[in-house]
């Protein structure tokens, strides 16, 4: 079976088709949070991402944002602007969505969490100290989370600090230790690299295939001015950052 994982869509719909495409054929997709956010496109992006198959999707932050679950004030000036922007364009059936999301999903011996699975809404898992610290909060082998927008592995070292992996494109990668895995982001990449990021896990040889895929940056920029979210999270889309 070959899962499409994708992670912090934002309500960017170019990047989301641009991955669906390009991932080719899939049986399931796991979706790690953040369907909405930053991006000019929520509800298009949410009634795609529910026609996918096997589909299991859990809260990010910006989603549960939307839904009022968090105070605005914990987010900059630009993030909760967009925020608001997109509330008032969010139909009633993307609200029936986003608001049933778990927070945390167990799927045989992986486990998803949006940030961490310590801290599932907010935490970053961006250092080995935060990862080591991770890895008793949870009981599978693996844990799945977003939230950072870069593609990384944290593997497990029983003796010390977890290796670090940053996977680039086309990178498959196997491991029978316990690891923590981020997929990177479709709609806002972050690690200087514009292309949207996902990975392909295919259960029948265990192996987790890291993609990029271009899309039509400037169409999406066009669209985020228009609504007047905030110019920076246009430009960042052409910068990957």
């Amino acid at each position: 079976m070959r899962t499409l994982i994708v992670s912090d869509i934002h309500a960017n719909l170019t990047a989301f088709e641009a991955v669906l495409s390009d991932a080719g054929s899939y049986d399931q997709v796991w979706c790690l949070g953040d369907v909405v956010g930053y991006g000019p496109d929520p509800n298009e992006c949410i009634a795609l991402l529910r026609q996918q198959p096997g589909l299991r999707c859990i809260m990010g932050n910006h989603d549960a944002a939307l839904m009022g679950y968090i105070d605005l004030q914990a987010f900059n000036d630009q993030a909760a602007r967009a925020v608001t922007i997109q509330s008032e364009l969010l139909s009633q059936e993307s609200r029936y969505f986003l608001e049933l999301l778990d927070i945390v999903i167990e799927e045989g011996e992986i486990t998803f969490a949006h940030g961490s699975p310590r801290e599932p809404i907010w935490e970053y898992v961006v250092s080995g100290r935060i990862a080591n610290e991770n890895f008793s909060a949870f009981l599978t082998q693996i844990c799945l989370v977003g939230h950072s927008h870069i593609p990384s592995i944290f593997v497990q070292n029983p003796h010390g600090r977890p290796t670090i992996l940053t996977p680039q494109n086309a990178d498959r990668w196997r491991s029978d230790k316990r690891f923590i895995l981020n997929p990177g982001s479709v709609g806002q990449p972050r690690d200087r690299n514009p292309k949207a990021a996902y990975v392909i896990w295919d259960d029948q040889d265990d192996t987790w295939l890291f993609k990029r895929v271009a899309y039509d940056v400037e169409s999406v920029q066009k669209r985020i001015l228009e609504l007047g979210i905030p110019s920076r999270h246009a430009t960042r889309l052409s910068q990957g950052i």
